[in-house]
């Protein structure tokens, strides 16, 4: 395990979980990457490298550094039923009061066209008493009426965060309905120009609304995805989508993979606290380093799983097959970036079969957690298809996994889904009614995961 600590950075640790050892002619190496952050959110101040630390930096959660941009669905949806708006708004209301003081902020009103109603006129507001009381106020004014083209909402949130200098730069969208006005290609266009720009937690409420659509922008971006099937149950969720956001300190952090000549990356994939395919996000930064992105932290602990291909070779010969470091750009390209924190994976081989042919524990339930991931989804696309033996047998093997590996809140979820006639085989039966509610709730949760008991 290394570390980085310095007066007003948050630390950052690395620690690798992994079997080292190889048998003769063995090339596949895997490891957890665990990297926590502590000492950030709301109990530390960071100033990104080439700048000054601002006026707020000792102010908790350093609040004068971050932006944040809440697109609210008013299309005409949102008026069936009319208390679907009022929660809306009532709950966006919520979010601007958990605003830390110095905070800018602005509220996009979405519908086939995005419109910043406050402050207005492509401004951010510095979140205080007068502001928050002004920005509740136009959002007593919002109405329901027209479309849903998310990719402008998204751009128009783009376009306001740009112009604030703030190192944590952050949206929560809420829809209700799919994306009809706008094509799905202009949408993906959309998300493109936004990755790596900031963060967005985004919200499905009621069930009108389409799962994939909602997750890939969170997956995008960076954020949560979830549904809020009970549009009453919204002020809550967007109170602590908001207090999750005020609590980060640090934004643009990557994993930066170095690996010797002759080695090949297979995947690089986020598995905890959910499961997110990095791999194809990779950005060069030296002839043998890649970065991937993480994007904002708090505090807090996130686990990623890294595999490689490395070269064949002899009992007794040993490598480093990668070194993953925690890196923070210098955002004006002057300086180096720090690094923050970093580990090292490692290739020993062996004639040992006991050794060479153990598996480690994170590595292993980290790998059920991404097959259950899978099979969900593909459980879920049979049976819509129907296809319901291989609905059957996906789902099965899903409540086989989550038994095994404690997933119990995924397990609950399943069995709104299936029978569970024996978990421990993943023996089940399709429920014939299924509330869609329940399907949506547990296709957006489905890449949820559990750490590994200890």
């Amino acid at each position: 395990m290394a570390n980085f600590s310095k007066s007003n950075v948050p630390q950052f640790s690395v620690e690798v979980y992994q079997n080292e050892f190889l048998p003769e002619g063995g090339r596949e190496v895997n490891a957890i990457v665990t990297v926590t952050s502590t000492g950030g959110g709301t109990t530390g101040g960071v100033p990104l490298p080439g700048t000054a630390p601002s006026a707020a930096a000792d102010a908790p959660g350093r609040a004068a550094d971050a932006a944040v941009v809440l697109m609210v669905d008013c299309s005409g949806s949102m008026d069936y039923p009319p208390t679907k708006m009022r929660n809306a708004r009532d709950a966006t209301a919520a979010a601007v009061d958990t605003l830390r003081e110095g905070t800018r902020f602005a509220v996009v009103a979405g519908t086939h066209v995005a419109k910043d109603v406050y402050p207005g006129n492509g401004r951010l507001a510095v979140a205080d008493a007068g502001t928050k009381a002004q920005a509740k106020e136009a959002l007593r004014r919002l109405s329901a009426g027209g479309g849903t083209a998310i990719g402008s909402w998204l751009r128009l949130a783009d376009r306001l965060l740009s112009a604030a200098d703030a190192g944590i730069r952050h949206g929560i969208l809420l829809t209700d309905g799919r994306n009809e006005h706008e094509a799905p290609e202009e949408l993906r266009a959309a998300l493109d120009a936004c990755a790596g720009r900031f963060t967005c937690d985004a919200r499905g409420v009621g069930t009108d609304w389409d799962v994939k659509e909602v997750t890939s922008v969170a997956s995008a971006l960076l954020g949560t995805a979830d549904i809020v099937a009970d549009p009453s149950h919204l002020a809550a969720d967007f109170t602590r989508m908001m207090e999750n956001a005020m609590g980060k300190e640090v934004a643009d952090v990557a994993l930066r993979l170095w690996t010797p000549v002759g080695v090949e990356i297979r995947f690089v994939k986020q598995v905890a606290p959910t499961v997110e395919d990095l791999t194809g996000r990779r950005t060069e930064a030296s002839p043998r380093a890649g970065d991937y992105p993480t994007g904002s932290w708090g505090d807090e602990s996130r686990d990623y799983h890294v595999c490689v291909r490395v070269p064949e070779a002899g009992i007794g010969r040993e490598m480093l097959a990668a070194r993953a470091s925690l890196i923070l750009p210098d955002p004006t390209g002057a300086a180096a970036p720090q690094v923050l924190s970093q580990g090292l994976v490692r290739a020993v081989w062996t004639d040992d079969m006991v050794a060479s042919t153990s598996i480690n524990p994170q590595v292993a339930h980290y790998t059920g957690q991404a097959e259950l991931a899978q099979v969900i989804q593909q459980g879920l696309d049979a049976r819509k298809s129907g296809d319901f033996d291989g609905a059957t047998a996906k789902l099965g093997r899903a409540v086989q996994l989550a038994s095994a590996s404690g997933n119990e809140e995924t397990a609950k979820l399943l069995s709104k889904v299936v029978d569970v006639v024996d978990a421990a085989t993943g023996t089940v039966r399709l429920k014939a009614k299924v509330a869609e509610a329940d399907e949506m709730t547990l296709e957006t949760r489905s890449t949820k995961t559990v750490r590994v008991k200890k």
